[in-house]
């Protein structure tokens, strides 16, 4: 078979999603259960209580951040830096502080796009500068 490898990466990534839909369906039967008890004991309450008309709350965003805390993971990690960083160098000192997988590629490009909107709110104060490098990157660095 030619492509043995490429058809055993796709089996393996199959098997992973086949266990991550597993998972995610035990969550929500768990939840799914907890709201049963929840509405249960509400009418134990209010037995006419219209739990229709009752309004689902927002999921916070993954690994939202305090106010602030991506400028001082910029601000840190432009202090110690020697030369100009990129916005991935500062994101992988960032999810190692925050304890993120560096492996985990949309947790990287989420955590990537807040170090860049922290760089850039830095740039327009006059906190820091970019400056262009070799490529497509740029870096960055404190205005002193």
């Amino acid at each position: 078979m030619e492509h043995a490898h490429t058809l055993s990466a796709l089996l393996r990534k199959r098997g992973e999603i086949a266990g991550q839909i597993e998972a995610a369906q035990a969550t929500l039967r768990e939840l799914v259960s907890d709201l049963d008890a929840v509405d249960a004991t509400i009418r134990l309450f209010d037995p006419d209580a219209d739990l229709g008309m009752i309004k689902s709350k927002p999921v916070p965003p993954r690994y939202q951040a305090f106010r602030g805390e991506m400028q001082r993971h910029c601000l840190n990690a432009l202090r110690i830096a020697d030369k100009p960083v990129t916005s991935l160098d500062i994101t992988l000192k960032a999810c190692e502080a925050r304890g993120i997988n560096p492996n985990d590629q949309r947790s990287v490009v989420l955590i990537r796009k807040r170090v860049s909107a922290a760089l850039y709110k830095l740039g327009e104060r006059g906190v820091a500068r970019s400056i262009p490098l070799d490529g497509e990157y740029k870096g960055w660095e404190l205005i002193r």
